[in-house]
């Protein structure tokens, strides 16, 4: 018995594979950040845009369509919050003028999520005088 329904898995694929600018760019800045972040994240009957499992955070991007959406989205944020997941939302065109204010707040929330472990640590060599 597959964890995932065939349906949200497909639907995830198709959502990556047709993935908006503001995805794009914020996937590729976080991508190489540690703890891990996820594209198209399926979670109960909802699929995340961007997710970070471990520190159970959600980030959703909002273009147009969701400004008639707010109930819908609302519901949604409230469900994932049963769940134990923190959502976080940004608009598209936050993310294209601002991709640097929008990660350094997402890896903050991540950070606090973990209970105050930096997102990405220094590598056990670094800092160290040589010899």
């Amino acid at each position: 018995m597959r964890r995932v329904p065939d349906h949200m898995t497909s639907n995830a694929r198709a959502l990556r594979n047709d993935a908006t600018p503001a995805e794009r760019l914020l996937w590729r800045h976080l991508s190489c950040y540690r703890p891990r972040f996820t594209r198209q994240f399926v979670v109960g009957p909802y699929i995340l845009d961007i997710a970070c499992r471990s520190a159970k955070l959600a980030i959703e991007l909002e273009g147009r369509q969701h400004l008639d959406d707010a109930d819908r989205d609302a519901r949604r944020s409230a469900w994932l919050a049963t769940q134990g997941w923190t959502v976080m939302r940004f608009w598209n065109g936050t993310v294209l003028e601002n991709p640097e204010g929008v990660i350094e707040a997402i890896l903050l929330k991540a950070a606090e999520c973990l209970g105050g472990t930096h997102p990405q640590p220094l590598p056990s060599r670094e800092g160290r005088r040589s010899r």
